[in-house]
């Protein structure tokens, strides 16, 4: 038993050291930055997140053009929240570009344009429109629509069965060669009024 608790400390202890291996020197500078946001060292911060920002840390630029967008410790800027934001966007960070089209679909700092604010809300999806032409995506496209078409065939042909033993039953009802109570449906009942 003793055994067992000394091997789970001694992989407690080695998953906490690699923990700390695999930490960049970025990510520890980043959460120094936030800590000291958070202890109302703004001017600290913005300093550490300019450094990695101009690095091309999209995080860094993140963060410079949330606390500028928001004045949160710093003058409100839109134009620099916007120009951080367009940083981190064309490095690809999706959170920036839906930001950027926000910015542009109220008009927080630049002409309200819906144009401009639709292309950077899907400029992701566009960005992948290229695998739509690949083999493995077209195979997968392929079969998607197959198995949509078959389960719309099935579908049909339930939806086809269930619509001909009502009308049998009522045909049958009609010629009086069954005792049971007409089917009270919307499409056999002529009297019934639909909304």
């Amino acid at each position: 038993m003793r055994r067992l608790l000394y091997r789970h400390i001694l992989m407690a202890c080695l998953s906490l050291y690699g923990v700390t291996v695999s930490a960049t020197p970025a990510d520890d500078d980043l959460r120094l930055a936030a800590m000291a946001h958070k202890a109302g060292e703004t001017q600290r911060a913005v300093a550490i997140w300019r450094s990695w920002a101009d690095q091309g840390n999209v995080d860094a630029a993140y963060n410079l053009a949330v606390i500028h967008q928001y004045g949160d410790g710093v003058p409100l800027d839109y134009a620099k929240a916007l120009q951080w934001y367009r940083q981190a966007a064309e490095q690809g960070d999706k959170v920036s570009q839906l930001q950027i089209g926000l910015m542009y679909q109220t008009g927080q700092g630049v002409v309200v344009d819906e144009t401009e604010a639709h292309r950077w809300f899907t400029m992701h999806r566009r960005h992948h429109l290229h695998h739509a032409h690949e083999p493995k995506m077209l195979a997968w496209c392929q079969q998607a629509r197959a198995l949509i078409d078959e389960r719309d065939r099935r579908e049909q042909l339930a939806a086809s069965r269930a619509t001909s033993v009502q009308v049998l039953a009522e045909l049958k009802r009609r010629a009086g060669l069954s005792a049971e109570p007409p089917l009270a449906t919307a499409a056999l009942a002529g009297s019934m009024q639909v909304r």
